[in-house]
């Protein structure tokens, strides 16, 4: 397992390649040298328009940065 990180231009250019361009993911993935399923999960997000993707984007944010408060305040979730 790799921990290479990549940037949003490049999996937004390697979406494009299958969403634009008619390539197919796995020979995307294998010229990118990246494992399809990165390719998947890279088309789920920057294949939506780039608003919003900012408003999923935000809205994740808000999601970890409330999630540690929600299991602190709820005595149910600790048991």
């Amino acid at each position: 397992m790799s921990n290479k990180r990549y940037t949003d231009e490049f999996k937004a250019e390697a979406v494009k390649q299958v969403t634009e361009r008619g390539h197919t993911a796995a020979d995307v993935a294998a010229r990118l040298d990246v494992s399809a399923h990165s390719l998947y999960q890279w088309m789920k997000r920057f294949g939506i328009p780039p608003a919003e993707r900012k408003v999923s984007d935000d809205q994740q944010a808000e999601i970890r940065r409330l999630k540690p408060t929600a299991f602190k305040s709820s005595p149910t979730l600790h048991k």
